[in-house]
């Protein structure tokens, strides 16, 4: 059963863009200029509390509190896995829960955040895929999951020792984030604003299962480095794992990656393979991976496969995976093997899974 949070019927200004923030303070007679110093508050400085914005006037502060709130969501738990990967989850005032995932390295770290609770796609290896879609999440609730890392983390506005954690951001949680373009898109624009939090576009990935008319908007608009979970290289097998490819099949998504604007070289887009035993990983299909990809400037992470309860794959052995690898790497492609991180607290890729379900009386707006 969902729970509910305490709920706060103030306005949240995180997700709002520097225009909707103007009109809000306008309506309530504060200066324009406030929305800079607000901006650099909340987004530079983390603060949560208008008290300590001190740059405003005392009649501001207490105005926009009686008004307005900076509120993150609430940690249901946050677990620690055996390999020092981090996982959240998450809970929204109305209930609904996501969970978010952290995993360090020795000089930076990637925050996995979610963009759905639940999942628009039924992907088969996928555990979040056997959770059916509730509702898209705003861009405050996107833009609030790197905060509440940053604040777990003290980081603002600067980490102590000058080393960052949370060094880049990879949209490879729950939900397909090109089926809620917009929130997401919006939500990475006030991430990236050089004001604010700063966080450079090359520092962004997005992950899509293939959703081909947003791909070239998401690269025009956003510029962020892009992933496409693609997991098989014949459309009568990626049908299967991962359904949306009967709308979108192979050619049109290759094609869609061949015309994205932020690609080049020096920024290739990452294909994801999950390597499932005895089902996509022959050296066949290594060969054919090659074909496909070829003009496209890309890498190719291959992903042994995570398993989850009820899972219906095995991962490919170590062997066949570096001989996939070798097949890749000699035709010119960087391939790593992406090594599992935080598989005992299921926060490895294509484990996460929430428990929030749709009300029976209500219909999907996607």
């Amino acid at each position: 059963m969902t729970k509910k949070t305490e709920i706060d019927h103030r306005a949240d200004l995180i997700g709002l863009d520097r225009d909707e923030l103007l009109r809000e303070l306008i309506a309530i007679d504060e200066k324009p200029f406030r929305v800079k110093q607000l901006w650099h508050w909340m987004y530079f400085q983390g603060r949560k509390d208008f008290s300590e914005m001190t740059s405003l006037a005392k009649t501001s502060r207490t105005n926009l509190n009686n008004l307005f709130k900076i509120r993150r969501p609430e940690v249901v738990f946050n677990k620690i896995s055996n390999d020092l990967a981090r996982k959240w989850l998450l809970r929204y005032e109305d209930g609904n829960e996501v969970e978010m995932v952290y995993i360090p390295e020795t000089d930076r770290g990637a925050l996995c955040v979610s963009s759905q609770v639940g999942c628009t796609l039924s992907c088969s290896f996928c555990h979040t895929g056997t959770q059916n879609i509730v509702r898209n999440l705003s861009p405050s609730e996107i833009v609030n999951q790197f905060m509440l890392a940053r604040d777990h983390y003290d980081e603002w506005p600067t980490p102590k020792d000058g080393k960052r954690k949370i060094s880049n951001i990879v949209l490879m949680g729950m939900g397909e984030p090109l089926f809620n373009y917009d929130n997401v898109a919006k939500a990475l624009k006030i991430i990236m604003d050089a004001e604010g939090i700063a966080l450079s576009r090359r520092r962004i990935t997005l992950s899509t299962s293939g959703v081909v008319p947003k791909i070239k908007k998401c690269g025009t608009e956003l510029g962020v480095n892009l992933a496409i979970s693609l997991h098989a290289v014949t459309d009568d097998l990626r049908d299967q794992l991962v359904p949306l490819n009967k709308k979108w099949p192979i050619a049109e998504l290759l094609r869609a990656c061949k015309e994205y604007p932020a690609a080049n070289n020096a920024r290739r887009i990452t294909f994801e393979y999950v390597m499932l035993k005895g089902i996509n990983d022959s050296m066949t299909d290594a060969r054919e991976l090659v074909r496909l990809i070829k003009g496209i400037p890309a890498k190719v992470n291959l992903i042994p496969f995570n398993p989850w309860p009820g899972a219906p794959f095995d991962s490919s052995s170590r062997k066949t995976i570096n001989q996939f690898a070798s097949i890749v790497n000699k035709a010119g492609y960087s391939s790593p093997v992406r090594n599992p991180r935080g598989r005992d607290i299921l926060a490895a890729c294509g484990q996460l899974k929430s428990f929030s379900k749709k009300p029976l009386n209500t219909r999907s707006k996607l």
